[in-house]
């Protein structure tokens, strides 16, 4: 697939990025509304890479950094929000 996930944060708005083999980025994008709390309000996968676990891969490292960090999750985007509902083992980071 690509190679490590990296994350950039600036001014409130951060994104997860993936690099993919075909010179490509999927990404997911959040804006933190506190130091507790994201909202991801967008994902993007390349339609070569759709298909292919690329953006639940982005959503399942986004979720262990949360963990990690002590953060809740608002899945804002309609992606996102179906992956939560697929992974129930995912509720201890979702926002109430």
């Amino acid at each position: 697939m690509g190679t490590e996930i990296s994350k950039a944060e600036d001014g409130g708005k951060g994104r997860y990025v993936l690099p993919l083999e075909s010179g490509e980025e999927a990404y997911l994008t959040y804006v933190r509304s506190s130091p507790g709390h994201i909202s991801i309000d967008y994902s993007f996968v390349p339609p070569s890479a759709r298909g292919k676990g690329v953006g639940a891969q982005l959503v399942a490292h986004a979720v262990t950094d949360a963990r990690g960090t002590g953060t809740k999750i608002t899945p804002v985007c309609g992606y996102v929000a179906a992956e939560f509902r697929r992974h129930k083992e995912w509720q201890d980071v979702l926002a109430a």
